[in-house]
């Protein structure tokens, strides 16, 4: 096997690793991914991965059900450091305006990963929200939506911010999408990051 194949089974392993032991609630493996930098970009979060892993270890206990599926992905790597792209499924179910539902997003993760010490980690997640829609667990009922409030998400995420937001969680209103110039920024972050330019000139709002 190259060296190039093994480096690119490592961060797939690394990746799957994260949706696998977040939801079964490992939560010791679980920090194992991320790097002592590494930090998390999410709907309902943005912080770093330890005040992540906090806040998710205190959801899971109360029994918060936040699932996650992964399909194929795509893997830049530059020296030591590399993006992945990892298509994926975010499910939460809850009580929407009292209907027990599930929300279902689509979309991919964007991985800011670096090898350091011999080891893979993560140093930054972001989350690509592509489209989502919202189901009754009960198909005999239905939720009376606020399609005013509905309508203030952006549309990639939209039923995962209305059951997130009625459960008095702050959702961060730019996300990046499917197509637009906040994913495209975040292409372009991803390029100097592969550059080897530091993480904070990586993340610089475009002038």
């Amino acid at each position: 096997m190259s060296d190039d194949w093994k480096e690119r089974l490592l961060i797939r392993e690394l990746v799957e690793n994260w949706a696998v032991w977040r939801d079964a609630g490992d939560w010791e493996r679980f920090r194992t991914v991320w790097h002592d930098d590494g930090r998390m970009m999410a709907t309902w979060f943005q912080g770093t991965a330890d005040e992540f892993i906090k806040v998710s270890r205190e959801g899971f206990e109360k029994g918060v059900s936040i699932l996650h599926f992964l399909g194929g992905m795509g893997i830049d790597i530059a020296e030591n450091r590399a993006i992945a792209q990892t298509k994926m499924t975010i499910n939460q179910r809850a009580s929407v305006d009292g209907v027990v539902c599930d929300v279902v997003c689509t979309g991919r993760f964007y991985d800011f990963l670096e090898k350091r010490q011999g080891r893979w980690g993560v140093v930054l997640r972001q989350p690509i929200y592509e489209k989502d829609r919202i189901d009754p667990v009960d198909p005999s009922q239905a939720p009376a939506l606020d399609r005013q409030r509905l309508e203030s998400f952006p549309i990639g995420y939209r039923h995962l911010a209305y059951l997130q937001s009625g459960l008095g969680f702050k959702v961060k209103p730019d996300m990046p999408g499917l197509t637009g110039p906040l994913v495209e920024d975040l292409y372009r972050r991803g390029r100097a990051w592969l550059e080897g330019k530091p993480l904070e000139m990586a993340l610089r709002p475009p002038e």
